[in-house]
């Protein structure tokens, strides 16, 4: 039987999915500044290593310090933050949801090959919430040529094809690609606290305009309400 997460740690993070209330469903919102409030939300959540990459290193025996050291994010198989800031939004969208995409192909196998871990249905459930959110978020998005081809993800090097990787290997690949993952949710956070600080200085310079407009269509005598 696989070991399981602390209940601590399971309990935070249900705890952390509720109170966030991910998930947009129907009709995507027209509030952006919510929306996009949502999305750094959730990818600061995806950023965790306690979602995944913590609960598969003790699930596959990896924690232990010379064990830990193998496990480093494989060069080619996320985009790097310079890459994803270099996109037009659109693009950067579209990036994020295809990468995310691949993640939960890979989930699916782990669901697969090791049963009954509630780890995966829980980020599984948590990344289909943050892909709706995306598909939202592309649609408020006003229509401009893209400026920069999404980033492909590269397979990285690959071993001999007459050579048959064996279990720790593969342990291995698992722990560098959830390592990956999350850096990668890392990137796409700043990417958002950007967007958030631009919407923001956005804000700022409307209120004053919008303030004076609503002064002056006042009668004189009378307070704004």
């Amino acid at each position: 039987m696989w070991a399981q997460p602390t209940r601590r740690t399971l309990l935070s993070l249900i705890l952390r999915l509720l109170f966030l209330n991910p998930v947009f469903m129907g009709a995507c919102p027209g509030d952006g500044q919510k929306l996009l409030e949502q999305l750094w939300n959730q990818a600061n959540l995806l950023q965790d290593t306690s979602l995944l990459l913590d609960p598969y290193v003790r699930i596959q025996g990896l924690d232990t310090s010379g064990l830990k050291q193998g496990c480093q994010e494989r060069p080619g198989v996320f985009p790097s933050k310079q890459a994803l800031e270099g996109l037009s939004r659109t693009d950067f969208l579209r990036t994020l949801s295809t990468q995310l995409g691949q993640v939960l192909r890979r989930l699916h196998a782990f669901q697969r090959d090791m049963p009954g871990v509630q780890a995966w249905g829980l980020a599984t459930r948590y990344i289909h919430g943050i892909r709706n959110n995306i598909h939202c978020m592309e649609e408020l998005l006003p229509g401009s040529p893209d400026t920069a081809a999404p980033p492909q993800a590269g397979p990285g090097p690959s071993p001999p094809p007459t050579r048959t990787p064996d279990a720790f290997q593969l342990k291995l690949k698992g722990c560098r690609f959830l390592r990956g993952f999350h850096r990668f949710m890392h990137s796409a956070r700043q990417v958002f606290h950007e967007w958030r600080e631009t919407w923001s200085r956005r804000s700022r310079r409307q209120s004053p305009r919008q303030a004076r407009r609503g002064r002056r269509l006042v009668p004189r005598g009378q307070l704004p309400r």
